[in-house]
């Protein structure tokens, strides 16, 4: 980080970072919690959770770190989760939504959608939006979304979203990815006045959990390995849109290495950005 990001604090402020037991969100909970802020990682592995905030604690003493228990694989989780924290704090600075999944299979959630499609677009999108209102509390608050560039040549078809035809585990992975940027690149929009601002990212190639077992095998991570980025390094960019004051009022991009880049020109698509908020309220009961 340059000096002027070094100098950055969060003191008071509270920022909540999603899949924040491990990988990515684990290094960028430590990232803020060095700057002081309170932070709420959010998880499935209660054990893991607890891990993770002994960790940072232990990292940055009289860090105030908090673990909430939650399954992105159940909306009710989900809104649960969300009522807990907002009961607990009003205000929201950061909310870094990172917890992502790719598998092996198909496989449909309690709630009757596609796991890789729920867990990665809809409960993001579904705890952004009930989380808005302390958001909003909060001056100048910045929302998070750790996409891909495995969105880069994907497309959206409204007609099977959920890919029950021609399923395969990187193609619904590069789809939901560019959801998460079309819905970046709408959030700004609707935010557009109000000091908030939404922005998502590529990280890199970061060696983390993301895929479940049964889809990696052992000789293509040797080969992958000397390529893949530490979490630490995935981390950076995350925090850095967090905190920088370089970024103040920037919003709407996509990002990598701290840069902003052009993503994927599907997910400047208007007309698609806001059909997939609507589809997407639809299928969450929330309203649009």
């Amino acid at each position: 980080m340059t000096d002027r990001e070094d100098s950055v604090r969060l003191d008071g402020k509270v920022a909540i970072v999603t899949g924040g037991s491990s990988g990515i969100g684990q290094y960028t909970a430590l990232g803020l919690a060095q700057m002081g802020a309170t932070v709420v990682i959010a998880a499935r592995n209660p054990e893991r959770l607890a891990e993770t905030a002994s960790w940072l604690r232990a990292r940055v003493p009289g860090a105030t770190v908090e673990a909430e228990q939650v399954d992105f694989a159940s909306l009710n989780s989900v809104r649960a989760m969300a009522a807990r924290i907002a009961m607990r704090h009003p205000r929201i600075a950061v909310l870094v939504n990172n917890a992502g999944l790719v598998m092996g299979r198909r496989t449909v959630t309690e709630d009757g959608f596609e796991a890789i499609f729920q867990i990665n677009h809809l409960a993001p999108f579904l705890l952004t939006n009930l989380l808005l209102p302390a958001i909003k509390a909060e001056d100048k608050a910045r929302i998070v979304i750790v996409a891909s560039n495995a969105s880069t040549r994907s497309v959206i078809d409204f007609d099977d979203l959920q890919l029950e035809r021609g399923w395969g585990p990187m193609k619904v992975y590069g789809r939901s990815k560019l959801m998460n940027i079309l819905f970046t690149v709408e959030l700004a929009r609707r935010l557009d006045g109000t000091g908030i601002t939404a922005n998502a990212l590529h990280p890199g190639f970061v060696g983390s959990r993301i895929g479940n077992k049964g889809w990696a095998v052992d000789w293509l991570w040797a080969l992958i390995k000397p390529f893949v980025l530490s979490p630490a390094q995935g981390a950076e960019t995350p925090v850095y849109l967090a905190s920088s004051p370089a970024v103040d009022g920037i919003s709407g991009q996509y990002f990598y290495k701290k840069k902003p880049i052009r993503a994927n020109e599907l997910a400047y698509d208007a007309v698609a950005g806001s059909r997939l908020w609507r589809v997407s309220a639809e299928m969450t009961g929330i309203e649009g």
